[in-house]
């Protein structure tokens, strides 16, 4: 496995310790631990919410009803979270080939995922998270989203052309960029955005 650091002095709040007095260096460790304990319990949240649903239409309905839950209450369940979750925090899903445009990047936002998939084409493990300061009031969290089931293939793969399936997504998404992935492809991302009152 090769080893890049590409995104730790532009992202990680750790590259910054050298310069901080040992007191400091130990509060901004505080800080970090809290804001990914915070990010990763509401990036579960998510992840339980959407796939305990999809789940449960791809069992008990097909491919295509899941997909149709997918278009039409994903962006909703994802609201929903983002509500239970409170003012302090928003989440949301993001990719470089998104399905939906409610989910393309900001900039900043595709910076960082163009970062993840530099390190993946690598062969670089990605982290588990990632964090990145927007500015003295808000710090952003990342979490990389891997295709590791070959179930998301039927929707996220290659298509047959004259499939009901790919026929449903042809017609809901003109413009559909998420298709022809491999496992242990990357996905996207969940990003979490923390206000500062949970990062004092």
């Amino acid at each position: 496995m090769k080893h890049i650091s590409l995104l730790a002095s532009k992202i990680i709040l750790l590259s910054l310790f050298s310069t901080l007095a040992f007191s400091d260096q130990v509060t901004e460790i505080t800080k970090v631990a809290e804001i990914t304990k915070v990010a990763d319990k509401a990036s579960a949240q998510l992840l339980k919410t959407l796939g305990k649903n999809m789940k449960f239409h791809l069992k008990n309905e097909g491919l295509v009803a899941a997909a149709k839950f997918c278009n039409s209450q994903a962006y909703n369940l994802t609201s929903k979270v983002d509500e239970q979750l409170g003012k302090n925090i928003e989440i949301k899903r993001i990719s470089l080939r998104y399905r939906n445009p409610i989910n393309q990047p900001s900039k900043d936002e595709k910076e960082i995922l163009e970062s993840l998939h530099k390190l993946k084409n690598n062969n670089v493990t990605l982290p588990k998270s990632l964090l990145q300061n927007q500015n003295s009031t808000t710090t952003k969290y990342y979490k990389p989203l891997i295709i590791n089931k070959k179930v998301c293939l039927k929707c996220h793969g290659v298509l047959k052309s004259s499939s009901k399936i790919s026929n449903f997504i042809n017609r809901s998404y003109p413009e559909d960029l998420a298709q022809n992935y491999k496992l242990g492809d990357l996905r996207g991302a969940i990003v979490v955005t923390i206000k500062k009152e949970l990062s004092k």
